[in-house]
C-alpha cells in the first residue's frame, strides 16, 4: 500500500521559549504534520510538558523522537505517553528506541543501571504492552520505533505503527533491504530522518563527528539535495522504490522545505 506523504520536524527547545513557540506555529502554518522533540535529559525541558504546550497552541501532531528506553521504567513511559495521547485528543505519537550511541556514559552519570541491548528491547516491548493496557480497546497511541539490528526490526514489526532506521553511512542498498524486510513482516509506516541537506548537517539529528562526504559517497538515504526541486523528486523516488512516506527534517531546514511540504503533504 502506498501511504500519503507526511512531514515532521525535530525541534528541541534550545532557545528562549517565545521564539521556540513562534517557530512551532510557523511549522504548523507551513503544513507539517508533526513536531517532534528528542529525549535529552537536563539539556532542555522534559518532553511531556514541551509537547503538551505545542499541542495546546497549534493543531500539530506531537511526538518523541525518540524516548530512550533506559532512562525511565517502562510503566512511567507508558503512563506519560498515554496521558499525552489523551490530553492532545489523540495527536501524540510515542517514538521509542534503545538509546543513542554513548548513552552508557549518560546512564552512569545519572546513577542509572547500564543494561544490555537485549534488555533495552525487552523494556520497549514491556512499555508498549503497558501502553496498550492503559489505552484500552477504544484508544490507540501510535508507536514509532528507531531500529537497526534484526532483533529490533522484528520487535518493531510486531508492535510499532511507524518504523525508522538508526543508520549512519550505510549505503542506499543496505537501508533499502532493511525497509523491505520490515514491510514484509507487516503493514507499517516507514519514516526517514534527514540528517544532512546538501553539505549542511541538521543540529540535534546528526552526531558532532558526522562525515558528510562519506554520506554522499555512500549515497546514504539520510541525505537530501539542497535544491528543493531535486529534493522533491528524490523524496517521491524513495516512496515509489522503497516505501518511505514520512520524512523528518531538522528545525533549521523546516522553512527551506516548506514548499515541498505544501506540494506533497497528503498526496
Amino acid at each position: 500500500m502506498t501511504r500519503p506523504f507526511r512531514f515532521g520536524v525535530v525541534a528541541p527547545l534550545m532557545t528562549d521559549l517565545p521564539p521556540w513557540r513562534d517557530h512551532a506555529r510557523r511549522i504548523a502554518d507551513n503544513g507539517y504534520s508533526t513536531l517532534l522533540v528528542p529525549d535529552f535529559p537536563l539539556t532542555q525541558p522534559a518532553p511531556a510538558p514541551m509537547l503538551a504546550t505545542i499541542a495546546a497552541t497549534t493543531d500539530l501532531r506531537v511526538g518523541t523522537w525518540v524516548y530512550a528506553s533506559p532512562f525511565r521504567p517502562s510503566w512511567m513511559t507508558a503512563w506519560e505517553a498515554h496521558s499525552l495521547s489523551l490530553l492532545t485528543d489523540g495527536r501524540f505519537e510515542m517514538g521509542i528506541g534503545t538509546g543513542r550511541p554513548g548513552i552508557e556514559d549518560e546512564l552512569r552519570d545519572k546513577g542509572l543501571p547500564v543494561t544490555s541491548p537485549s534488555e533495552r528491547l525487552a523494556t520497549i516491548r514491556e512499555t508498549v504492552e503497558k501502553l496498550r493496557e492503559l489505552d484500552g480497546p477504544d484508544h490507540h497511541t501510535p508507536v514509532a520505533m528507531a531500529v537497526l539490528g534484526p532483533k529490533a526490526r522484528a520487535l518493531a514489526a510486531d508492535i510499532a505503527d511507524t518504523v525508522t532506521f538508526a543508520v549512519g553511512p550505510q549505503p542506499r542498498a543496505e537501508v533499502t533491504q532493511l525497509a523491505y524486510d520490515v514491510r514484509a513482516r507487516g503493514d507499517v509506516e516507514l519514516a526517514l530522518a534527514i540528517s544532512v541537506v546538501g553539505d549542511s548537517a541538521a543540529a540535534h539529528m546528526a552526531p558532532p563527528d558526522i562525515d558528510i562526504a562519506a554520506l554522499h559517497a555512500a549515497d546514504a538515504l539520510s541525505v537530501l539535495p539542497a535544491d528543493p526541486a531535486a529534493a522533491a523528486e528524490e523524496i517521491q523516488r524513495r516512496r515509489e522504490e522503497i516505501g518511505f512516506s514520512y520524512f523528518i527534517f531538522g528545525a533549521g531546514q523546516a522553512d527551506n522545505f516548506a514548499p515541498i511540504v505544501a506540494k506533497l503533504s497528503g498526496n
